[in-house]
């Protein structure tokens, strides 16, 4: 049995698999290679068994979303290590050389995350993770390479191995065994930030995250759930909350989650004025429904949280007040 199974989570992804599968099989020949299937109603199944045979299908149930998607096909797989990767992702040759050399060298590290760049635009790093994510004091996520909006030029600004906080779930790198130590992704996330989530639950045991410049992916984004919808709105908002009720200390659990609130608050205005109505009822939307998930939430909290769990003091100030646009 091969050490690495690339993943694949598809749901009426045909046109993707057959743009981006030829990609993966190419250059992945250390592994095995799996599309699980969220129970498409379009004609993936059949475009997987007609161009692509050499793929393993597994086949879910229903549409769980990303998170329990994932819990559910990769019970079924048995290799050592899991590259989950999105079906808008372009992988470049020797893309899993640098993961397993990591994984078998560096015991301590138990997640990884390659460079990811747009595959539109392919001197730019992309939204989702580019070279590797933190978050700042009050839960942010950021990147190396990406500051909310702000996407730098890849100029081999970040080409180096660094220890991160947070890796993209377009292409995310995992140990099966942390995998399964931390039960998967959390099912009630659906999906968005449930791998920020994933991460932080791994740094409140000691486990580390990797970036390296030496695995190369191109993301498209936006290919199942683009910004523009409010149902992105709603799962950002609310997973964003769920996440820091999980993870943060218990002495900066409150206040946190208050300012957050009142911040929410803020950008749901900031939707008014912009005529995008549906994006601030999306936030209201997102509080009521965190409000009727916090018991429950509470219940999975990891007593061991660790205070150094951010890197910046906050990105929102340095961004939007000092105009700090630049990764630092």
């Amino acid at each position: 049995m091969k050490k690495i199974a690339v993943v694949i989570l598809n749901w009426n992804g045909a046109k993707l698999l057959e743009r981006f599968l030829p990609s993966v099989l190419a250059y992945s020949e250390q592994a095995t290679v799996y599309v699980a299937d969220n129970a498409s109603t379009d004609n993936s199944v059949a475009v997987i068994k007609a161009q692509f045979p050499s793929v393993k299908i597994i086949q879910n149930e229903g549409n769980f979303g990303f998170a329990k998607g994932y819990n559910v096909a990769l019970q079924q797989v048995e290799e050592e290590y899991y590259a989950l990767v999105n079906s808008d992702i372009e992988v470049t040759e020797n893309w899993l050389q640098a993961p397993l050399s990591i994984f078998d060298n560096e015991p301590n590290i138990g997640i990884i995350q390659p460079k990811i760049l747009d595959y539109k635009n392919k001197d730019y790093f992309e939204y989702a993770g580019a070279a590797g994510g933190f978050i700042d004091k009050f839960g942010y996520p950021y990147c190396r390479g990406r500051v909310f909006d702000t996407i730098e030029k890849d100029n081999g600004q970040y080409d180096d191995e660094q220890e991160i906080f947070w890796a993209s779930g377009a292409c995310f790198f995992i140990r099966k065994a942390i995998y399964q130590t931390l039960h998967g992704f959390d099912d009630d996330f659906f999906a968005h930030q449930e791998e920020i989530d994933l991460c932080w639950r791994a740094f409140n045991l000691g486990f580390k995250a990797k970036y390296t410049h030496s695995s190369v992916v191109y993301h498209v984004g936006g290919a199942t759930l683009n910004e523009s919808n409010p149902k992105k709105t709603f799962l950002n908002f609310r997973n964003s909350l769920l996440m820091l009720a999980k993870n943060l200390p218990e002495k900066k659990m409150f206040p946190i989650i208050f300012a957050r609130l009142c911040l929410d608050g803020l950008a749901g205005i900031q939707f008014i004025f912009k005529g995008k109505f549906v994006h601030c009822w999306a936030i209201i939307r997102a509080h009521f429904a965190f409000y009727s998930l916090i018991n429950k939430t509470l219940k999975k909290r990891n007593r061991s949280s660790l205070e150094n769990y951010y890197r910046s003091q906050s990105i929102v100030y340095r961004y939007f007040v000092q105009n700090g646009t630049i990764f630092e």
